[in-house]
Formats: C-alpha cells, structure tokens, sequence
C-alpha cells in the first residue's frame, strides 16, 4: 500500500504492506542505499497504510486506519487509530486508540496518517477522498497525544478537486513532511498529470511544495494554494544533478540495470542474458489472463508472474523500440507490451494468424463494474486484432511511438526502413475507469499463451526515448 520512511538512532525504518503475503511489515537499513533487512512481519498491525511516529523522547508509536470511529449512531466508521510500540521488538505496546475520524463529514477513504511533533502540538496529516479526483490533505492537531484531534478549520489543505476535471495537474494528496536544516518546510504528495484533457497514462507520480507555518497550522503552496510545475530551489541544499537514465539497453553486461521492473515475483528463472542478448522463454502465463477477485486469506501461489520486463513510462511523448529475433509456433508470441492496469495492454507481437507468420497489433480491455478488492469482483477480458501484417523472417524491428494518446505502429527490417502498421488510439487503454494508482509499463514480453514453452524470444537492444 502506501510506504512511509522514517528514520531514528542511525536506523532508517520503512513501513509497507503486503496483503498478498502477511499484511503489514517493517524493514530496516543504515544506509537508504540498502542493503535492508529481511521484513518483521507486523502481524498485530491491522488496517492499512501503517505508519511510525517517533517522539522527541525516544518513544515510537504506529498508526493506520480502521472502522474505529464511533459515529453516536451505533456504526463504526472509517478513523485513524494510534499505539505505543515496541521498536526494538516490532510489536505494539498498548491498545489502539482512535483520533481522528475525517475533515469532512463521511469523507471517502480517511487514510495514510502522518504524525509530527511541532512546537507545542502534535500534528496529524491524512489523505482522504480516495486517490482519484477528490483526492485531498487535511491536517488535524491536538496538545496531547492521545486525544481526538482538532481539524483544521482551512482543510483541506491541498487539494486541486476545486479546479475541475481538465486540470493540468489532477488526484493531488496523500502527503507526507519535511523540515530542511535551515527551518524551513516543504510537503511531498502524490499527483497526476493530465494528458490531451481526460488521461492518466503516468499514473500517480511524487511532486512537492513549500510549506508555510501560520497561526499554528501548515500552509500550503503559499500564495496560490495549488501545487505549481516548479518552484525556486532551497538555498540551504546543494544543488544536486543526477545523470538521466540511460535510454539504450544493449544487454552487454549480466545484469539488469535498477530501471528494469519485473511483473510478479520471478520465482522461476524465464529471462536471461547470454552474448549481449536478453532472452525470455514463453512460459505459460499470459501478459492478459483473466483477473482473479482479491482478498485476505486466500492461498498464495509461486506462479503469479509473466515473462515481462519493463520500464515506467516517465513522459507523455515516448518511443519504445528492440530488435528481437523469435519465429513463433501454435499460440506463442513475443514482442513490446504497452501495460496499464486492470487488463488494459496493447501487444506489438509475432505470433501464429490463421497458420501464417505475421507481426500485429493486439489490444486487451476489460469490462467490471468495481475493483477487483471489492466483495462480489467479476470481469471480462477483450482481445481485438487492430492491424496485421505477414512476417516469416527470424529477426525484426519493433517501435511503438507514443505522442500524448496517439499511438504510432511501426515495424521492419532495420530503423532505417520502418513502416507503418497502424496509429492505434491511446485512450482505449487509458480510460477513467482503468484509475491512476500505477503508470504504464512499457517492455518486452514472450508467452505460450496457456501453454509452457522451452521456446525463446532473443532481445538485441531495447531503447526509450
């Protein structure tokens, strides 16, 4: 879910979860570099979204959210709920007691409680009305730490809901804050960019702002109230630039650059490196199998993985291309793979039509009515061939040219002499529905559709640009 580092006594603690395994959990590390701990499985941590407190004396405390709040009616709804805890032993200290409940009256989704010790109050920060549109930040305080905390009669205090569903800049909360060595105070949050007035290919990504302390509360972004694309650099850090990514993948060394994402845990070994070439075998498991409901106690499997290596779509306009040498047989194929969440991928493959050898175009959508999370979850996945192409040479070029929603298909023997499949429509993998919680992955993929294979796709080079 949402991770929170902290760090106290020359440990850095970072707190996730992981509700496909056991909930939630703590890792260490002395350097955030790594290397970092196994997981202290916190299986006493309930709810979601754990994050830890450490006080000016020493003593830490966790915190997340629950139906903990009694709302007088006989309902439990959704608070914010606070413990001592046992740092040294990764386990609570005391019972839980609730703090907070929501600015608003009923707001969707209070979570992700941040605490901060500031003067002479403790400040509570929140995320509440769900990670979409009417996502927001609002702040809570109270002199003491244990009591129901006093909302802040300005909240929210971010928030871009007010300015509509064509801003630039959209599903602004979940913040986090920072006090620089000089006092002052930015806030860190999670957002979206909006693209040609209605999609989110990019998902959520980090942005920040300065914060301002004014009758005793946060102000943020002050001034405009919004988070702004750029703001002047603090004079008491350095000024830091990091070399970009590389944007070529030649495969020359064994080991896979940290860019590189894997889609599951990779408990078998599918891909390799071998003569500056990256293979992936075309195991069973597809890019686009049919979505499975969630939920707590089911039985964890060892094959929830696809032959799939991929980076994040990081710009609006962005060009994937790899040369890969593979001749498919019955239902296998291999190529670049477009993905979005929630079964929505484009597929620029080699595969078997009809008997014939071709390269094509395939586009996967699904059809649900609520998240897979949610009690009562079903789906129906789509495939449609846009374009396709007759190819029976080995080798081949592949390039999917992404400007904003318009998808430009191109294939070929060389870079030199590409030509056109098809322009596909960008928004069919994005619509609203689909959500902002992750990006695009774009990479390169093989499969047996069903069916395991020894057969392997070999990649030359891959490039973004």
């Amino acid at each position: 879910m949402a991770p929170t580092l902290r760090y106290h006594d020359g440990v850095f603690y970072m707190l996730n979860a992981n509700f496909s395994d056991k909930g939630n959990y703590i890792v260490t590390a002395t350097n955030p570099a790594g290397p970092w701990s196994e997981p202290h499985w916190l299986e006493d941590v309930p709810g979601i979204d754990a994050s830890l407190f450490i006080d000016n004396d020493g003593q830490a405390y966790v915190m997340g959210t629950g139906d903990v709040w009694d709302n007088g009616a006989g309902k439990m709804e959704r608070g914010i709920w606070l413990a001592k805890y046992d740092l040294a032993n990764f386990r609570m200290a005391g019972e839980p007691f609730t703090i907070f409940n929501s600015a608003m009256r009923v707001a969707s989704a209070p979570e992700a409680p941040h605490l901060y010790h500031v003067g002479e109050y403790y400040y509570l920060m929140i995320a509440e009305g769900g990670t979409e549109h009417y996502h927001s930040v609002v702040v809570a305080r109270s002199k003491e730490l244990f009591a129901f905390y006093e909302a802040n009669p300005a909240n929210p205090v971010m928030t871009h809901r007010h300015m509509g569903f064509k801003a630039p800049i959209l599903n602004v909360g979940h913040a986090d804050l920072v006090e620089l060595q000089d006092g002052s105070w930015y806030a860190v949050m999670l957002a979206s960019r909006l693209i040609d007035g209605e999609c989110k290919n990019l998902g959520r990504e980090t942005f920040i702002c300065p914060v301002a302390w004014e009758r005793g509360w946060p102000l943020f972004s002050p001034e405009t109230g919004k988070v702004e694309w750029e703001y002047d650099a603090p004079e008491s850090l350095p000024w830091t630039e990091y070399p970009a990514e590389e944007t070529f993948d030649d495969f020359d060394s064994e080991k896979l650059n940290m860019y590189w994402t894997f889609w599951g845990t990779p408990y078998e070994k599918f891909y390799g490196i071998q003569n500056s070439k990256l293979s992936l075998r075309c195991i069973r498991q597809a890019l686009a199998d049919d979505m499975q409901p969630m939920g707590f106690g089911k039985e964890l499997r060892k094959n929830q993985f696809v032959a799939f290596l991929a980076r994040r779509q990081r710009q609006m306009d962005t060009t994937i291309t790899c040369q890969m040498t593979f001749t498919p047989q019955d239902t296998e194929s291999a190529g670049l793979a477009v993905v979005q969440a929630m079964n929505h991928q484009y597929h620029l493959e080699r595969a078997v039509e009809d008997g014939k050898q071709v390269v094509r175009l395939v586009l996967t959508t699904a059809e649900y009515d609520r998240p897979p999370y949610f009690p009562g979850f079903s789906s129906v996945t789509n495939k449609e061939v846009v374009a396709s192409a007759a190819w029976d040479q080995p080798e081949i070029i592949l390039q999917i040219k992404m400007e904003h929603e318009k998808f430009t298909v191109n294939y070929g023997e060389s870079k030199e002499t590409l030509r056109e499949l098809c322009v596909a429509d960008g928004r069919k993998i994005n619509p609203e529905k689909v959500g902002c919680m992750c990006g695009t992955m774009l990479g390169v993929f093989a499969t047996g559709n069903g069916t395991d294979s020894e057969k392997q796709a070999e990649f030359d080079w891959f490039e973004m640009v």
